[in-house]
């Protein structure tokens, strides 16, 4: 899977900070997306904290490499490697997005995902309250689905 590909998609679907902010929930956060757990090295500094590039990525790259482990786990190890590489980014999107609980409750994408019926799971992906959360985000990666 193109990891470059996905930091770039990711940057844009959940933006990039350099400094430390509260994210819609309050939890202390940054780069792209990372929330900050106990630890971390930021933990416990205050919002506007800088961050600079380098941690940001290197942050970026383990989310990166625990969303990819939670695909493996939903789709499981052999099935997730064999689908287009276009597929695992549209996933590990979702799964960046979602986590592993929140996608899995996708019981009919995730079928067609694995029947490789790959616009019927757009259907099926439109048809959540994830697609009304963030209905330009999930559109992006549905319309790519469909032109799989």
């Amino acid at each position: 899977m193109n990891r470059q590909a996905v930091y770039e998609q990711l940057k844009i679907d959940e933006g990039v900070e350099y400094v430390i902010y509260n994210d819609h929930l309050g939890y202390a956060t940054f780069g792209v997306g990372h929330l900050i757990k106990e630890g971390d090295e930021e933990f416990g500094r205050p919002v506007g904290t800088p961050v600079d590039e380098a941690r940001v990525r290197a942050c970026f790259d383990r989310d990166l490499d625990t969303s990819i482990s939670e695909c493996h786990a939903l789709y499981g190890e052999g099935n997730f490697t064999s689908l287009p590489d276009e597929v695992q980014q549209i996933l590990v999107n979702m799964m960046f997005n979602m986590g592993r609980t929140r996608l899995s409750k996708f019981k009919n994408m995730n079928k067609h995902i694995l029947l490789r019926n790959y616009k019927d799971a757009a259907v099926e992906g439109r048809d959540s309250r994830w697609h009304k959360q963030v209905t330009n985000r999930a559109e992006r990666l549905m319309v790519r689905l469909e032109q799989v």
